[in-house]
């Protein structure tokens, strides 16, 4: 797209008394900007290797830059979009959303009954994103949200209608339609997709597997971010310019 970073001379020279630059630094400037874009899923966590941080030790020669905030939706996203996104002037941008927008606020005095934002407008929304990306010269991969599990915690929060508190899979139902969402959506857009929904959609990881990867119920632990990185990786590094030192 471009090389991102070409400052002005940079190793050190003197001329009339004036300390100038010259452009051996170019060599360690880094050409290719990915940025993740996300909810606290993509958000970084204490004693967590985020996905995003796997990436960037593994590629060490391009940049990373890590835009998820906890709590967001896609229209709360939207509002940063701008400045988080677009004025970086991103190669690639990984967009993963879904869990806050798919949640009913049932714990809520009146509780609520419908999902923060609605089906429509998430999809409305990832399109936007994927367009104006498009537009500014970048890429796009996006991922499905992750499953979510019930815990004590949760199901004392979000245990009743829509929500099904005796069924394993109960808090998974609305959102399942949204990760379906990003399928089509990515399948329509010609965008590449990391299913991350699918990871757990076999008997044993059901159960077993997601109290490992979703110890809190919602986010990924750091072995549920191996999985991810590793999707990623395999996207990410054919993308990345020669000459730009990729492992």
């Amino acid at each position: 797209m471009i090389n991102l970073f070409l400052w002005p001379s940079c190793g050190l020279g003197i001329v009339g008394g004036m300390v100038l630059m010259s452009t051996t630094i170019l060599a360690t400037a880094k050409d290719y900007r990915v940025v993740t874009f996300g909810d606290s899923t993509t958000a970084e966590r204490g004693g967590v290797r985020t996905y995003s941080t796997q990436l960037a030790e593994k590629f060490p020669a391009i940049e990373i830059l890590n835009k998820g905030v906890g709590g967001n939706t896609t229209a709360m996203a939207a509002k940063r979009f701008q400045r988080d996104v677009l004025d970086a002037k991103p190669d690639l941008v990984v967009i993963q959303f879904g869990i806050n927008d798919a949640a009913v606020d049932v714990w809520k005095t009146p509780p609520g009954t419908s999902s923060r934002v609605s089906l429509a407008d998430y999809e409305k929304n990832l399109r936007s994103f994927v367009s104006e990306i498009r537009e500014g010269g970048g890429e796009v991969i996006l991922m499905t949200p992750n499953q979510v599990r019930w815990t004590p915690k949760l199901k004392e929060m979000y245990g009743k209608p829509p929500y099904d508190p005796e069924d394993p899979q109960g808090f998974t139902g609305i959102l399942s339609s949204y990760a379906e969402r990003v399928r089509s959506l990515a399948a329509e857009l010609k965008v590449p997709l990391v299913d991350v929904y699918a990871f757990y959609d076999t008997p044993e990881r059901r159960v077993s597997t997601c109290v490992i990867l979703l110890p809190d119920g919602m986010h990924l632990s750091e072995e549920g971010h191996v999985l991810v990185a590793k999707e990623l990786a395999g996207l990410i590094e054919p993308k990345i310019p020669s000459g730009s030192g990729k492992h």
